[in-house]
């Protein structure tokens, strides 16, 4: 059976903080092990892209922002790609779409990596993304990135003030182990409320959740990272036409994704093939 292999992954920085290790063989050696078809990459500054996709065997398409870093799509070239560019909007961290060719009608791909430091921000950028798939006109779409925050499952009515300070759920006891600088990164502007509001913009979008049983993204035991609980933070998210399609979805967690940042990458197989190749005329 055919099938198409994509993977999302926050490579932190490029994959080689200042003064820190060289991160770089690491990463190329996760992906030459899964060869995925679509590769979302978010966090790429100082990465020279071209020659990571090419040694890879990929083809790069790169969006970059001028408040953060940039992400970029590698597709392999078996897999038509139809339409290109990034999307038009402010985003923190930039978002690139990208259009391939299937034989079951066009996919349109969307990285991106939302902002950081405040909920609201998020929801906006959220929104921004849903549009930008909605805007492509294809039933088989995906977003897949680092997105910064909480699902809304764990704690549907979640005031986490007190859930903080008193063990509360999943996500409360998770940010009761960040210092209060990262903690208020998830929180809504009460410094109370679990900050979900994002992930659940794009779930009433109509976009389904691929991986919500696979487990935390973050943190990895690459260096340290105080903003980082025990959460996940990285999504695939699907048209109901492409989730449909799903074979399976997980968090690759190896000694190479260990130490290769302070993300691991989540995966997903879809039953997809490159559309065939046309009969000549006579």
């Amino acid at each position: 059976m055919t099938v198409l292999r994509v993977m999302t992954w926050n490579i932190r920085n490029g994959g080689r903080d200042r003064g820190g290790p060289d991160r770089r063989i690491l990463l190329a050696r996760v992906v030459a092990a899964y060869r995925p078809d679509v590769l979302a990459l978010q966090e790429l500054r100082g990465l020279d892209v071209a020659r990571f996709a090419a040694d890879a065997g990929l083809t790069p398409h790169l969006a970059r922002s001028p408040f953060g870093q940039p992400v970029a799509i590698l597709v392999h070239p078996r897999w038509p790609t139809v339409a290109t560019g990034p999307v038009r909007r402010p985003f923190h961290h930039a978002a690139q779409r990208v259009t391939l060719s299937t034989d079951a009608g066009p996919l349109a791909v969307l990285s991106t990596h939302f902002y950081p430091y405040r909920g609201g921000r998020r929801l906006v950028e959220a929104r921004w993304a849903a549009t930008a798939l909605r805007r492509a006109r294809a039933d088989l779409a995906l977003l897949a990135g680092d997105l910064n925050t909480l699902d809304p499952y764990a704690e549907p009515t979640d005031h986490a003030g007190d859930l903080v300070q008193t063990g509360g759920g999943a996500h409360a006891r998770s940010l009761a182990r960040l210092a209060p600088a990262y903690r208020r990164r998830h929180l809504r502007r009460d410094g109370r409320t679990v900050d979900t509001r994002a992930v659940a913009r794009l779930l009433a979008a109509g976009l389904v959740d691929l991986a919500a049983t696979a487990g935390p993204t973050v943190p990895t035991g690459y260096g340290h990272t105080p903003e980082f609980a025990e959460m996940r933070l990285d999504y695939l998210l699907a048209t109901p036409a492409l989730a449909a399609r799903l074979v399976d979805a997980r968090v690759i967690r190896s000694p190479d994704t260990h130490q290769a940042s302070d993300h691991h990458p989540l995966t997903a197989t879809f039953t997809l093939t490159p559309p065939h190749p046309t009969a000549p005329t006579s």
